[in-house]
């Protein structure tokens, strides 16, 4: 019986690893999520505004709830897709 228990007992960190490694992706991509809600104008209007003030980058993008990594991520994905890539050249151009 002993060894039974012992056994149970090392199966419920393994649960909670996982429950926590879920945890932790959820959060990834919630974080994430700020950056996906933004459309081509928005990101190239950002972009220009971050070339104006590069001394205020942080502050621009924290202001859209943004972080430099999740920013150049969510200009990649734009940049994926031609129209996408337009709009957004065609924002920063104007907001330049």
């Amino acid at each position: 019986m002993l060894v039974l228990a012992a056994g149970c007992k090392n199966n419920n960190p393994s649960s909670t690893a996982a429950s926590s490694g879920s945890y932790n992706a959820t959060t990834s991509a919630q974080s994430s999520a700020p950056a996906a809600s933004l459309s081509p104008e928005q990101l190239g209007t950002l972009g220009a505004q971050i070339k104006k003030q590069p001394n205020d980058a942080d502050k621009i993008l924290a202001d859209h709830g943004l972080n430099e990594q999740q920013f150049a991520a969510a200009v990649r994905k734009v940049s994926e897709n031609p129209a996408d890539a337009k709009r957004y050249a065609t924002a920063y151009k104007s907001a330049s």
